[in-house]
Parts: structure tokens; C-alpha cells; sequence
């Protein structure tokens, strides 16, 4: 079985924090999905659980960070910078908040960050392959 990744985030507005995702080119899987929670697919091996602050608390007693607070920055990559780019601009025109950071360009890498509705922070990134070096 392919290892997957299911990123839990704790939402304020469960219908407005999915419009934000799929605007971002996340799909809904209803399977997974009810009215307090949403199961937001990135990539078959990426997807992120968008959970009622409710839904949240039945699984921890810690308490939510507010939107001021990063407890951890999500970076994705993107097939090339234009893909960084467009997946910012969708966030930034859906609620969320774009660069937060300056926007870093290495040359071989570059990458942004967006701010969901909620406060969590996403790093889309792209890096050239060939710039890579080998492993010895």
C-alpha cells in the first residue's frame, strides 16, 4: 500500500473552508465527509481532513492555536513556478492570505506561502530536478 499523509485541520466554517480548498484544486471525497468534517484530496497520497472545531476537540484536549499562533507550515510542491504561483492567487481570491513571507526565489527553487481562512500556513513550493545533486 502506498503511504498517504491525512493532515488534520481544525476549521471555524466547515462550507467555507472547503470552497477555500477546492478553489486550491482539492477535491471532496463524501466517503470520508459529514457535517463536521470534510476529507479534502490533494493527491493520492495527500489529503487534508478539515475538522469542526467540535469534531477537533473529540480528539484532543489541546487547545485550538488561534489564527496569530503557526504550530506547523505545510509545504507542497507544484509542477513549476507558474503552478506555485497560480495556487496562491486562487488562496489569496478565496479567503486566504498570500505571503506571508516574502516570496523566496533560488533560482532552482522557488516558493511562497498562503494563509488558509483559519490561520494555517501552506508553503507551496517548485525546485528544478536537474539542480539536485546526486546522492553518494
Amino acid at each position: 500500500m502506498t503511504k498517504m499523509i491525512f493532515v488534520n485541520l481544525p476549521v471555524a466554517n466547515l462550507p467555507k473552508s472547503m470552497a477555500f480548498y477546492e478553489a486550491l484544486g482539492f477535491n471532496n471525497n463524501p466517503q470520508f465527509s459529514d457535517e463536521t468534517a470534510a476529507c479534502m484530496v490533494w493527491s493520492e497520497a495527500i489529503h487534508v481532513m478539515l475538522l469542526t472545531h467540535d469534531k477537533w476537540r473529540s480528539f484532543t484536549n489541546r487547545p485550538i492555536p488561534d489564527q496569530g499562533s503557526s504550530e506547523v507550515m505545510l509545504c507542497v510542491s507544484c509542477d513549476d513556478r507558474s503552478g506555485v504561483d497560480a495556487l496562491v492567487e486562487a488562496g489569496a481570491a478565496h479567503g486566504g492570505t498570500a505571503d506571508l513571507q516574502p516570496p523566496q526565489d533560488h533560482g532552482f527553487m522557488y516558493q511562497r506561502t498562503l494563509v488558509d481562512p483559519d490561520g494555517h500556513v501552506w508553503e507551496p513550493m517548485w525546485m528544478d530536478p536537474a539542480a539536485v545533486p546526486p546522492s553518494e
